[in-house]
């Protein structure tokens, strides 16, 4: 059954959980009291229209990313469509002009997985990220400098996008100049992640994504035959003797990777800062403890992570039959991780649904998953946030909510929670 033909549900708190199209745009907007509903009727769900089975608690979600050989990262297909429906004809034409990437970290298991992301985890050490700071800040200062005289702006646009967007093309060698395009391609893999963007949007999506991957296979060339200090030249001239494998990337594996690193130095990011800015705005008190008081900023940033919980789904593929919190399962079955449902699970966080900067447990969120499969750029996000917020406090004198700002949007997305927009005002510079 495809989600078009899924009855709308009439009130998720309310209505039987079977009746509800978990993939309504509605819900996405606000999907905790279906979560609260799962994680209270039934922490592990199949839901009879679509098959899926959604794990809801905090302890089975960390139970699921314990056992991957239980629990397969192989879900390139859905990754591919967005959802467990078929892909469009036409939107797989397009797609297959270009080049069908290989499952190296996000869609892959080990040892395969073990491998790249070693790879990759040299483009981002511990003592490479923690020397940023000065760096992202220069990026966060030249970012205001563009509209702190103007005294307002719509603050995502403006700054969340931009800051770890430019960090991020910054590292994988991409001009300046080419920062309109690279963001075009971030919207086109946000919609492929997506699953509810109509057939238009989809095919237009999959023309952008061939279209980065030709930009970038441009740039690896040129990185063969001269050598660069970024993360796509590292990438390119990776020794795989060491991993048992005596050859160089190919396409299909290095495009993989940097649209990976591109995901996950990029998108999640934007969304918490823009919500982050938007919970401090709300409340006074949050607002002057993490402003006066540099050392709740930290923590801050992980309680927003746990709230906003931006990668807030996330597919697993069953690997054998089994029953798992008292459900039969099938191999092939197609499970969802509800992140976002275990950062609100009150067994682990006291009063989940109240946003508290001090939270104790903060830092145990779901928010970059766990286990193996834990996203590659957290240190990155939380040195960009850690940097950026006390700067945009400090340099936006009385900021403030406008009038069209003191409601969060969300795009509807299956896996990311991402916020559109975020409208605020200060005091000119």
């Amino acid at each position: 059954m495809s989600q078009a033909q899924i009855p709308r549900a009439q009130d998720p708190a309310k209505c039987p959980l079977a009746e509800i199209n978990a993939f309504d745009p509605a819900l996405l907007q606000d999907p905790y009291p279906y979560f609260s509903r799962l994680r209270a009727e039934a922490p592990v769900f199949r839901d009879p229209k679509t098959n899926i089975v959604s794990v809801s608690t905090y302890d089975l979600i960390q139970k699921v990313n314990t056992q991957p050989r239980l629990f397969s990262n192989d879900f390139s297909e859905q990754l591919r469509s967005g959802s467990a429906t078929a892909m469009d004809p036409d939107e797989l034409a397009i797609l297959s002009e270009g080049v069908l990437v290989k499952n190296t970290m996000l869609t892959a298991d080990p040892p395969a997985h073990t491998r790249y992301r070693k790879l990759a985890m040299k483009a981002f050490t511990y003592k490479r990220v923690d020397g940023m700071g000065e760096y992202v800040a220069k990026v966060a200062n030249a970012l205001i400098d563009q509209f702190v005289h103007d005294g307002g702006c719509e603050f995502k646009s403006a700054f969340a996008n931009l800051l770890p967007m430019t960090v991020i093309a910054d590292s994988l060698g991409v001009p300046r100049s080419d920062m309109d395009r690279f963001r075009l391609w971030s919207d086109a893999f946000v919609v492929q992640l997506g699953g509810v963007s109509d057939r238009e949007t989809r095919i237009d999506a999959a023309r952008k994504i061939v279209e980065f991957q030709r930009y970038f296979i441009e740039r690896i060339e040129e990185k063969r035959k001269a050598p660069t200090d970024d993360v796509v030249s590292a990438l390119v001239h990776a020794d795989l003797a060491e991993e048992g494998d005596p050859r160089k990337m190919d396409y299909a594996e290095l495009l993989s990777i940097i649209q990976q690193l591109r995901v996950a130095g990029n998108e999640t990011t934007a969304h918490s800062l823009t919500a982050g800015l938007y919970y401090l705005l709300s409340n006074p008190e949050h607002l002057a403890r993490v402003r006066d008081d540099g050392l709740s900023v930290a923590n801050f940033v992980e309680e927003t992570l746990r709230y906003l919980t931006p990668t807030n789904n996330m597919w697993r593929v069953v690997t054998q039959d089994m029953e798992f919190g008292g459900v039969a399962l099938k191999k092939n079955d197609l499970v969802l991780l509800r992140y976002g449902s275990g950062n609100r699970d009150a067994a682990h966080f006291p009063d989940p649904d109240r946003f508290d900067p001090g939270r104790e447990n903060a830092k145990t969120h779901l928010a970059f998953g766990s286990g193996i499969h834990s996203c590659l750029g957290a240190q990155l996000a939380r040195k960009e946030m850690a940097t950026a917020f006390p700067i945009v406090l400090s340099r936006l004198k009385n900021v403030r909510l406008a009038q069209d700002g003191k409601t969060l949007r969300y795009n509807p997305n299956i896996l990311l929670r991402g916020v559109l927009e975020l409208h605020i005002a200060f005091d000119k510079g």
